[in-house]
């Protein structure tokens, strides 16, 4: 059982997992609206290398 359990936070994840799911969000409410509000299927490859970079860079401030 996480940490995040046993202090009680709601959404059961850990600072980290936090730190990435908010990262994960952000860039793919950028890529949403840098698209048109519309993601198309052949760009999820570019989108999906969007969001890995900025999880690494989330993970390298760690």
């Amino acid at each position: 059982m996480s940490d995040a359990y046993v202090v009680g936070d709601p959404d059961g994840l850990s600072p980290l997992l936090v730190a990435v799911r908010d990262a994960i969000a952000r860039e793919l409410h950028a890529q949403v609206a840098l698209r048109g509000e519309r993601i198309e299927l052949v760009d999820v490859p570019e989108v999906a290398y969007q969001i890995t970079l900025r999880v690494d860079e989330t993970l390298q401030r760690r």
